[in-house]
């Protein structure tokens, strides 16, 4: 068993960077990482499912797989699947699932967070909300990878 410790979220590499998704169990986390990996986006590669480690290297926020679930994903219904993955990438969202803070009207301080003192954007999704199309949404807004 490896020590180095883990958060509860998932990840998928989105082009240049990768989105953080975070929840609880239950939230949807993998899931969406499965629509987000089946056609929704030019280029998507899974990153991490369900625990992955995060740390910070040129100020920049890092994010890797649990070794023992590297390129391992959850599809309900399906039972666990390896698929092809990235073992590292440069995180560049956050999504948080079932956000007790999420609006209709997102105020300015919740569309941003701090992550081992690196700021992001951050996009809260209320509880049985689609989170896909709002994904898709702020992709189109965030600005190009550095």
């Amino acid at each position: 068993m490896n020590d180095t410790p883990t958060i509860h979220a998932s990840a998928v590499l989105i082009g240049p960077k990768a989105a953080l998704i975070r929840g609880a169990a239950g939230s949807g986390k993998s899931s969406l990482v499965w629509q987000l990996l089946t056609g929704a986006l030019p280029f998507g590669r899974l990153v991490a499912d369900d625990r992955a480690i995060v740390e910070v290297v040129h100020g920049r926020l890092l994010v890797r797989p649990a070794p023992e679930l590297a390129g391992l994903i959850e599809i309900r219904g399906l039972g666990v699947r390896r698929l092809p993955y990235e073992p590292v990438a440069v995180v560049g969202l956050v999504v948080d699932l079932a956000a007790a803070d999420a609006g209709r009207l997102p105020a300015s301080e919740t569309t941003r967070t701090a992550v081992d003192g690196v700021t992001l954007p951050r996009l809260a999704v209320a509880a049985g909300q689609p989170a896909l199309p709002l994904i898709m949404a702020i992709l189109r807004e965030l600005p190009p990878a550095d």
